[in-house]
């Protein structure tokens, strides 16, 4: 039997560890080594990390245990042991896979990017490379090429684990790390956050830099968190955002009153072919914020449903680009299936098609930061239906049918340059994700609602 509870950092969090680090009373290589040990003994069953850095996370531990004892502070992240998604350069550990089995050096080359050397001012520890989905095209965390790890929710059956940051999700749920990195292009940090019952944080579109980490489509990539809980990604994200920005990111706190809150509740699309259950608990989390004073309206999106014909050609036609169709034929009998599938799509696309669907997202994006006007956040379920089994997702067609309905809440966010948030409502059953949108560089903003509604959904009934 797996104990997925004895996490050395669960209790009190991120903070918590931040205070007891520098009291003395526990130390960065005594957590970081508890962390490898649950690794080596649970991921044999779970399959989060690609790669390991058993010898350097150790020194990197000891190296933060020096530095405090000598009086150097680099915050409140110094010493704390992080999981990173396999699609980062990072010095010291094998180039990332991306999920794939084919060569991407040429396309990544090998100079850590600006967020990996953000992690390491910091002072974390890095515990390794977790599994991604192939190019991080796949939204269930499926993986035929590199295996798929296992959802941790339920540990009787393989459930997808979400995608593409799918080991990244797994490897916080399980308690194999503080936190975890990913990636979300349309829903790839709030999915696997949504199926494995944490907190995932997609950022605004550009707000992180992205450089050396392999680029799906670079006009909607974003970096993200996956944390145990919204008071945690509110650390990370003020800590890290503070060493990208220096003297110009200072956050004001808002002091959020849930009295205060205007909520906006999207009337169509992302309501669509909702599970009964997932559709029941999110009215039922509504009607709670409503008793606890949060003014909640009814907002329409026409610009939503625009996510489907946009993604289906901006993605293939990225990855073409990124790859070579050369490279990309020469190599396809490497390549999943199902994503091989999806990719070819893009060779067929014509330019002046994507141009004119880029100036009518453009238009769009315009026009919903005018609708945002008055309402702090939009909420919705993160997913319309429970994480499946793998084996349902063995017919490519159903596969790829299965992963439009499960993008249909996430990808707006992504195609509206909006940051989002999805947050665990309290379930009897597998876990259901609550989603939070805001207007675009209102991260901060966002995290402090998101922490406040953290607080009140504990005394929110499971259902």
């Amino acid at each position: 039997m797996l104990d997925l509870n004895a996490d050395p950092i669960k209790e009190g969090g991120i903070a918590e560890f931040a205070r007891r680090f520098r009291s003395g009373e526990l130390t960065s290589e005594s957590v970081t080594q508890t962390y490898l040990d649950r690794i080596k003994k649970v991921d044999q069953k779970l399959s989060a990390f690609e790669y390991v850095s058993y010898d350097d996370a150790l020194k990197t531990a000891r190296a933060m245990d020096s530095l405090i004892q000598s009086g150097t502070d680099l915050g409140p992240l110094m010493g704390v042991p992080v999981a990173i998604k396999d699609v980062f350069n990072i010095s010291k550990m094998p180039a990332p896979h991306v999920g794939s089995n084919i060569n991407l050096s040429d396309i990544l080359g090998t100079e850590e990017g600006t967020f990996i050397q953000a992690l390491r001012k910091a002072g974390c520890v890095f515990l390794g490379q977790t599994k991604a989905v192939e190019f991080c095209l796949g939204i269930t965390g499926d993986s035929k090429t590199r295996g798929t790890p296992w959802n941790p929710t339920d540990l009787d059956n393989h459930r997808v684990p979400g995608g593409s940051s799918s080991g990244s999700a797994v490897a916080t749920a399980a308690g194999l790390c503080a936190f975890a990195i990913g990636s979300d292009s349309g829903g790839s940090v709030r999915v696997p956050a949504a199926f494995n019952g944490i907190f995932g944080l997609k950022t605004t579109f550009g707000l992180w830099p992205t450089d050396g980490a392999f680029p799906l489509d670079p006009r909607v990539d974003t970096i993200g968190l996956l944390t145990k809980s919204a008071q945690d990604a509110m650390l990370v994200f003020k800590t890290i955002s503070a060493i990208l920005f220096g003297y110009k990111y200072h956050p004001r706190s808002s002091g959020v009153r849930l009295d205060l809150l205007h909520i906006g509740v999207p009337t169509n699309h992302f309501s669509d072919h909702l599970n009964p259950k997932i559709n029941t608990a999110f009215q039922a989390a509504n009607q709670h914020l409503q008793q606890a004073g949060c003014l909640l309206d009814d907002i329409h999106v026409p610009e939503a449903p625009e996510r489907a014909g946009y993604f289906t050609v901006s993605m293939p036609v990225s990855l073409i680009a990124i790859l070579g169709k050369e490279n990309f034929l020469e190599q396809k009998h490497l390549i999943d299936a199902v994503i091989a599938k999806r990719i070819e799509s893009g060779l067929d696309s014509k330019a002046y098609q994507f141009l004119a669907l880029e100036d009518k997202r453009t238009k769009s994006q315009a026009s919903v930061v005018e609708q945002f006007t008055g309402f702090d956040v939009w909420v919705s379920p993160t997913t319309s239906d429970f994480a499946p089994l793998v084996a349902d997702l063995n017919d490519p067609e159903k596969a790829m049918q299965f992963a439009l309905g499960m993008t249909q809440n996430t990808q707006p966010a992504n195609y509206l340059g909006l940051c989002s948030v999805s947050m665990p409502l309290p379930t009897n059953g597998l876990p259901i994700g609550y989603q939070l949108m805001a207007s675009p560089n209102s991260d901060f903003k966002l995290l402090e609602i998101a922490v406040e509604l953290e607080k009140s959904f504990k005394s929110l009934a499971a259902v």
